[in-house]
């Protein structure tokens, strides 16, 4: 699927409002997610990696125990995309197993 390039500010906004926790900061998208445990987490990580893959985008994540905070940004074009915004839909719904 060709990718278009930067999202709008009301497009950013539009889908932030449907993804409840993901903020905007700066050129991404960033949101904590609170898990079960350390075990919780990683098993997301995982999860979230497998996305990322299938998806060809790769979030940057940061694991605090059981906190695991994921950066979403298309670096190549300088900024959010729709890349983004899908794969932040596609982590929120595979997510809600796993929330503590």
């Amino acid at each position: 699927m060709a990718e278009k390039g930067l999202s709008s500010d009301g497009e950013i906004q539009s889908a932030l409002s449907e993804l409840p926790g993901w903020k905007r900061d700066g050129k991404a998208i960033v949101k904590t997610f609170d898990l079960k445990g350390f075990k919780a987490a990683m098993a997301f990580a995982g999860t979230v990696g497998e996305l990322a893959e299938r998806a060809d985008h790769h979030p940057d994540i940061l694991i605090q125990y059981a906190k695991v905070t994921l950066t979403l940004s298309s670096h190549d074009k300088g900024g959010i995309t729709d890349r983004d915004l899908r794969l932040a839909r596609q982590i929120e719904a595979a997510a809600k197993d796993q929330m503590a």
